[in-house]
């Protein structure tokens, strides 16, 4: 009998484990090596703010996280009482490491003081990034030592299940395949070559089971008394050997001299899908590092500014134009409202479902229809790498032939993208805003006048500016920019354009995560870095710009989408990936949205825009630009339209008057729209039809119009349409979506929920409305209107 095997039955579970496995040290020493290859690999890409240091302690965390599961596996420990040690194990030790580290040299030692300390800082983070992501529904948040615990006990449990599969499950495969894909996978996600890692951690998977093997074989040969073990595992040893060094040579032979890409149809499709999947991991992995592009551009509802950029050269898609169409366009795929200091987000979002060649954004108060000096452009799309269901077009989209959902934020809907199913090919019509000296058309002098008059729902979109997004360094330029421009939001909107896109004052680089790593480790805002690193892509400028102006009282967005292609003479453009691109969208009320690009290097295209005849002014400004904005607290749409008593324009008082009239009647509406307004906007975005019927109901009864106890749902619905003839379609989202689940047993999706929700907001505000105008007078109870 082998003496090992001997050894390991004879002993008790405490010595077994302080003498050593009976699969031999070989094979804890190929177990641990697996472990550090996978640690190695994560911390040289250096996810967490571009700083590999920052991970050096992932291999110690993965070796006990090992160490657990070897010695459960030895004393006999069941599967989830390893696993259960184990987690108690690292919810100790993690948040020291973590908190250490974000510490530094401040706290030396392991003291019970200095571990206090520890466990205070990690706690403090956590709570951060709780509040950030969850109390406060940011697209990211700022903090990272976050990251430290999460990729520690990646590393914790990849250790523990290694060193328990293999112990104790004797499933020696299970475990090199599972670390295995966590390696390939960080390798994919990064640009740094770790060729030589893979090398290694297949060595040490083929020893794992080569070892495994022999010692099956050699128990089995033990159990049926054939010959001396210790030779048949000697046998599988040497010709394990050999094939494990052949497997080696042979696959770096064909690494090195493969030229073809037999798997390439394959993966035409999965960088999409992986692109996609990514962007909802920015809120939970760190953003830092040597990340590798998937080969495609995506878009999506949060925009993250990570410190590098870079896109492959493929086509993105290919837009067919008329051939008489000599206008170059950028091409918008969505217009962002919310700054949150190192991304944006197209904020709060309403869903609206619209048909094929339905106007889009009808009854939206970014309709192009109503605006003067608007011109129709139509484009065929045809993506082609262009990872989005997204609908591409020039500013502003009316019209696209597949039905499309429109999200619009603001109680204006203001425009933040459309949504479709995909289509290999789609076509859509543009309104684009005339250029020149002409009936309605944009000129410098024209926007020089325009009226500085914003709605209450401007203000509060594209006036907001984060607390901490600007310091000393931003809010200089800001000063500077101001001296040289004259007074009015067109004049400082170009001089900022034009100060940013000067090459002597920043410089256009698609990689800063050292420069942001080394100067902004104090910031966290990506305007005021940028104000101090002088140097970044389209997002860092953009971005500046937008802010800058919204603290000047300039209502601005950020847009993104694609640079103009490469257009031939039969009207077909190309559009590639490196054209991705962000710019500024600068609102002048009855004008619209007017492009502004301050990207500088030679990338961003500035909108050239004739000077025209002199203008006069269109209605009278209300805000200076002498002193930052602040938004006033009123909501009545329009800011400055009253004149005071006793100033031009007023009417003087005396004599009798309905004055006081007068402003009850105002308090009286104002607070019916405050009513209105609350009522709104607290309603849910998907919301149950059942509760929705119910509150319905308990609605109508309030004010007189209940159900009878013999009407059926249908009925009820009807003869409340009589009172509210203009919510009909209203009433019956609600009542089919109540009949399907009380009496079909279906299951609504989210798209169905998110409609009964927006049908049961607008039936509240339409009964609140219907009482308002019957004069508040109470029907009786058991009328059904």
């Amino acid at each position: 009998m082998s003496p090992a095997i001997t050894r390991d039955r004879d002993a008790g579970p405490l010595r077994r484990a302080v003498m050593g496995p009976a699969e031999g040290w070989t094979t804890v020493g190929a177990v641990g090596f697996m472990i550090l290859v996978l640690a190695w690999s994560i911390d040289d890409a250096k996810w967490v703010r571009g700083i590999g240091p920052l991970t050096d302690f992932l291999p110690a965390v993965g070796f006990a996280g090992a160490a657990i599961g070897l010695v459960g596996a030895k004393v006999g420990w069941g599967r989830w009482t390893t696993h259960l040690v184990g987690v108690v194990f690292a919810a100790l030790i993690l948040p020291i490491v973590a908190g250490g580290i974000l510490l530094g040299d401040s706290v030396v030692g392991l003291n019970p003081a200095t571990i206090s300390l520890r466990y205070h800082t990690s706690a403090e983070v956590i709570t951060r990034v709780w509040v950030d992501l969850a109390i406060r529904g940011l697209p990211l948040t700022s903090e990272y030592g976050h990251y430290f615990i999460a990729m520690g006990a990646l590393l914790w449990a990849a250790g523990q299940y290694a060193a328990y599969g293999v112990f104790g499950h004797h499933r020696p495969v299970d475990v090199a395949i599972v670390l295995g894909l966590l390696l390939l996978a960080n390798m994919s996600l990064t640009r740094n070559d770790q060729l030589y890692l893979i090398v290694l951690f297949s060595l040490a998977a083929l020893v794992l089971l080569m070892r495994a093997h022999a010692v099956e074989e050699g128990s089995t040969w033990l159990r049926r008394r054939i010959g001396d073990p210790e030779s048949v595992k000697g046998i599988y040893l040497r010709g394990g050997s050999v094939f494990i060094a052949a497997a080696v040579v042979g696959s770096l032979v064909l690494t090195f001299s493969a030229s073809s890409a037999p798997l390439q149809g394959a993966w035409k499709e999965a960088p999409r899908t992986l692109a996609q999947v990514s962007q909802w991991l920015q809120r939970y992995v760190p953003l830092g590092g040597a990340s590798r592009s998937a080969g495609v551009v995506v878009f999506g509802e949060h925009s993250a500014i990570i410190g590098s950029w870079t896109q492959d050269d493929g086509t993105a898609f290919v837009a067919q134009l008329p051939t008489s169409e000599d206008e170059q366009f950028r091409w918008r795929i969505g217009a962002y409202a919310q700054f949150d200091l190192n991304g944006w987000s197209w904020g709060d979002t309403t869903e609206v479902e619209r048909e094929a060649d339905e106007a889009l954004l009808a009854s939206s108060a970014d309709n192009a229809a109503t605006l003067l000096g608007r011109r129709e452009v139509r484009a065929e799309i045809t993506p082609e790498s262009l990872a989005s269901d997204y609908v591409v077009s020039p500013q502003t989209i009316q019209f696209v032939d597949q039905p499309s959902t429109v999200r619009v934020t603001g109680t204006g809907r203001w425009f933040s993208t459309v949504e479709f199913e995909g289509a290999s090919k789609y076509e859509v019509t543009a309104l684009v805003p005339v250029v020149g000296d002409v009936p309605g058309g944009i000129t410098e002098n024209r926007l020089r006048v325009a009226s500085r008059e914003y709605s209450s729902d401007i203000r509060r979109l594209y006036l907001q500016v984060p607390q901490g997004a600007l310091g000393p360094r931003s809010l200089a330029i800001l000063d500077e920019v101001r001296a040289r421009s004259a007074d009015n939001p067109y004049d400082l909107a170009l001089t900022l354009q034009n100060y940013l896109r000067d090459p002597s004052r920043f410089r256009y680089d698609t990689n800063v995560q050292s420069e942001t790593q080394t100067s902004c480790a104090d910031i966290q805002s990506t305007v005021e870095c940028f104000a101090r690193i002088r140097a970044g892509y389209c997002q860092y400028y953009a971005s500046t710009m937008a802010i800058l102006l919204r603290q000047a009282g300039v209502p601005t967005r950020l847009a993104q989408g694609f640079l103009p292609g490469e257009r031939s003479a039969n009207g077909t453009e190309v559009v590639r990936n490196v054209g991705a691109h962000a710019w500024v969208e600068v609102y002048f009320p009855y004008y619209g949205w007017v492009d502004f690009d301050p990207t500088g290097g030679g990338v961003g295209r500035a909108v050239v825009i004739p000077s025209g005849a002199p203008a006069s002014p269109t209605p009278r400004p209300s805000l200076g630009l002498g002193t930052d904005f602040q938004v006033p607290d009123d909501d009545d749409g329009l800011s400055g339209r009253s004149p005071l008593p006793g100033t031009p324009g007023s009417t003087g008082s005396g004599g009798s008057s309905g004055g006081p009239f007068v402003v009850i009647f105002v308090l009286l509406a104002i607070g019916g729209m405050g009513l209105v307004l609350i009522v709104k906007q607290r309603g849910p975005r998907s919301m149950d039809p059942g509760d929705a019927w119910g509150s319905v109901a308990r609605w109508s009864r309030r004010f007189g119009l209940a159900p009878r106890p013999s009407q059926t749902i249908y009925e009820f619905a009807g003869s409340l349409g009589d009172a509210l003839p203009g919510l009909r379609p209203e009433l019956s989202t609600v009542a089919s979506a109540k009949v399907e689940i009380a009496y079909g047993g279906r299951d609504l999706g989210p798209a169905r929920l998110r409609g009964v929700a927006d049908a049961y907001r607008r039936l509240r505000i339409g009964l609140l409305r219907l009482v308002f105008r019957r004069g508040l007078r109470r029907r009786g109870p058991r009328r059904s209107g």
